[in-house]
């Protein structure tokens, strides 16, 4: 039969292990990780009592993402919806102005003369009914 490989590594006292980064000196996580001492909190297994209030404030953490996607989301909704609103109005205002220049009475007179209708030259004349 072979023989067993898995080695455990003797502890080197309770100093924490460093890593160093490519500059030679610690890392800015392994600084973090030597002044809160995490690994006393895990010395006898992962401390179970804190497991509530550690998905508590995760759940927090998702909320707050997700709550920020969707603020996104609205204001890019928003700036989609303005520029829609800027060019019906722009339409709008084409329209009103067309409609303007064709219910002029120069206009009308021109549209009508093809079917052979002429502009009247007297002015209209009030009718008064006496009681």
């Amino acid at each position: 039969m072979g023989e067993n490989k898995f080695r455990i590594e003797p502890e080197r006292g309770n100093q924490p292990r460093v890593k160093e980064s490519s500059g030679g000196g610690p890392t800015l996580f392994s600084g973090i990780e030597r002044r809160l001492k995490l690994e006393n909190y895990f010395e006898e297994g992962f401390p179970v009592q804190y497991l509530p209030k550690i998905l508590f404030v995760m759940l927090l953490g998702l909320l707050y993402i997700s709550n920020t996607h969707y603020a996104e989301k609205t204001v890019r909704r928003i700036d989609q919806v303005q520029s829609e609103v800027e060019d019906l109005r722009a339409d709008y205002t084409t329209l009103k102005s067309d409609l303007m220049f064709a219910s002029k009475q120069s206009e009308v007179a021109r549209k009508v003369k093809a079917m052979g209708l002429k502009e009247s030259l007297q002015p209209p004349t009030k009718i008064v009914v006496e009681e």
